[in-house]
């Protein structure tokens, strides 16, 4: 990674996720977290009060999250495998905040049942009045799912429109970019 990065990962990573919401004391559910580099800067708000669980199907990579986590003196992290079927190992309403960054798109969820048992799974973990926050990446118009799509999926599951940050410099495949987030309330109970 390159300094840019570095520098993203130390200092606006923080802020970023403050901004979208994640708070002192909270579990926060990294979706797809790869080797962390939304799951640390997670960790470093959430204290030692709170806890961050990344989950992710490559288990090389959610043990280069742990060594990581090590190194940076960081207890407060979990690892959990991608389920299989759709069932997330955690207990109904016990996360804060669910991140899916770069996560509900074609690649990963091309089919629209999938991305459904993905979400009512989301819905299912959340704490009521939580926070889905969704970087939305390859879903731009003509792509299947499109943006549209996904938004009406996730409003169908009983979340509504929170907020919108548009012009965020977000971590895409080791890059900075502009990008979007969108944070749904999960309703309901």
């Amino acid at each position: 990674m390159g300094n840019d990065v570095d520098n993203w990962l130390e200092k606006s990573s923080k802020k970023i996720l403050e901004h979208i919401g994640i708070k002192s004391g909270q579990r926060v559910l990294d979706f797809g977290c790869g080797e962390g580099n939304y799951t640390i800067p997670a960790a470093r708000i959430v204290g030692k009060r709170g806890l961050v669980y990344g989950l992710d199907k490559d288990k090389h990579v959610l043990d280069q999250l742990m060594g990581k986590a090590k190194s940076l003196g960081l207890e407060n992290i979990r690892t959990l495998a991608i389920p299989e079927g759709s069932k997330i190992g955690l207990d109904s309403e016990s996360i804060d905040v669910v991140l899916l960054y770069d996560i509900v798109h074609y690649y990963y969820y091309p089919g629209e049942e999938e991305r459904r048992k993905l979400l009512r799974e989301v819905y299912r973990v959340l704490k009521p009045n939580a926070v889905l926050s969704l970087y939305p990446t390859h879903l731009e118009s003509g792509a299947k799912p499109n943006l549209a799509e996904v938004e009406q999926e996730i409003a169908e599951v009983n979340f509504g429109l929170d907020s919108e940050y548009p012009e965020m410099i977000m971590l895409h495949d080791n890059k900075l970019e502009k990008g979007r987030v969108i944070n749904f309330k999960k309703y309901g109970a």
